[in-house]
């Protein structure tokens, strides 16, 4: 197996595993603001057991003031994710994801000061009609949730494009990277959550012993080793190609809530229309980048 065959085989383990997040977001009971403070916190709390300690010091001030910003992108990222489960539902907010391709073909570009491919924006704006459809077909209770989710996208696209143009140019320890961008998402949640309890103060901050359990999974089944893998990838294939291999998390998000909590029933066929328009979008990039890089 080659490295980037490998590669793409550990990136769709990782969508796999985070199809399974708007569904334990769901089924914790905390709100999006402290659900992703104990998420992140509770990653840091358990790197910082493993990693050596002498990987710290292999990593420039420099470095780490770059990870730590993209951790801040990262975090908000994830309170726009979660923010979307809550105001929408599982199945909206895993959809709203598959934007991060159209927003990487031009983010990865102008980051890593590269031409624009036109394949690659050709197959971003494919996944639009996808979401048209999709969003066209929820009620409008969802749509704050929908407008919150493809912010969180947009993030994901410029938090990834800086991730593949740090791991190009002197790559810090994958552990130490994760640690400090998750780090960085510890930072602007603490920044936020005054805020919540000052406008809502009865809003709930301890998980319930039943959240504790799904906090776990989520920790470290859901987010640390997909983190880690996925910071592997990318020193072999492309932010664009990362970001529209994971597009396929919708795809497991929305069956998963079906199975879990009959979201089927609230949504048409045109939403599932949407979520084939978008598999195909997919699949058909590495046919396209075989013939157009030849």
């Amino acid at each position: 197996m080659t490295d980037k065959l490998r590669a793409y085989f550990y990136l769709h383990f990782c969508v796999l595993i985070w199809g399974f997040t708007a569904i334990l977001g769901k089924l914790i009971s905390l709100k999006a603001v402290p659900l992703v403070w104990w998420r992140v916190t509770l990653c840091c709390a358990t790197l910082i057991l493993f990693i050596p300690r002498g990987q710290f010091r292999d990593v420039s001030k420099k470095q780490y003031v770059r990870m730590f910003g993209i951790g801040i992108l990262v975090g908000i990222h994830w309170l726009c994710f979660y923010g979307a489960v809550k105001l929408s539902n599982a199945s909206v907010a895993v959809a709203t994801m598959a934007t991060t391709s159209f927003f990487s073909a031009l983010a990865e570009p102008l980051l890593t000061r590269q031409k624009v491919k036109g394949y690659e924006l050709t197959l971003g704006l494919l996944i639009l009609p996808g979401m048209a459809l999709i969003a066209g077909n929820i009620d409008w209770g969802m749509r704050i949730g929908f407008a919150v989710g493809i912010v969180g996208a947009l993030l994901a696209a410029v938090f990834s494009s800086l991730n593949k143009q740090m791991i190009d140019n002197h790559p810090p320890p994958p552990l130490v990277m994760t640690f400090t961008e998750l780090f960085g998402g510890v930072a602007v949640c603490s920044l936020v959550l005054p805020v919540l309890f000052w406008q809502s103060p009865e809003t709930p901050f301890m998980p319930t012993h039943i959240d504790w359990g799904w906090l776990l999974i989520l920790v470290w089944v859901c987010t640390l080793l997909p983190y880690y893998l996925s910071l592997l990838t990318l020193r072999y294939i492309s932010a664009f190609a990362s970001n529209l291999t994971i597009n396929l998390e919708p795809v497991y998000g929305v069956l998963l809530a079906a199975v879990f909590f009959r979201e089927d029933k609230d949504l048409n066929p045109q939403f599932y229309i949407g979520v084939i328009v978008i598999l195909l979008a997919v699949f058909s990039h590495p046919f396209l980048k075989k013939y157009f890089e030849k």
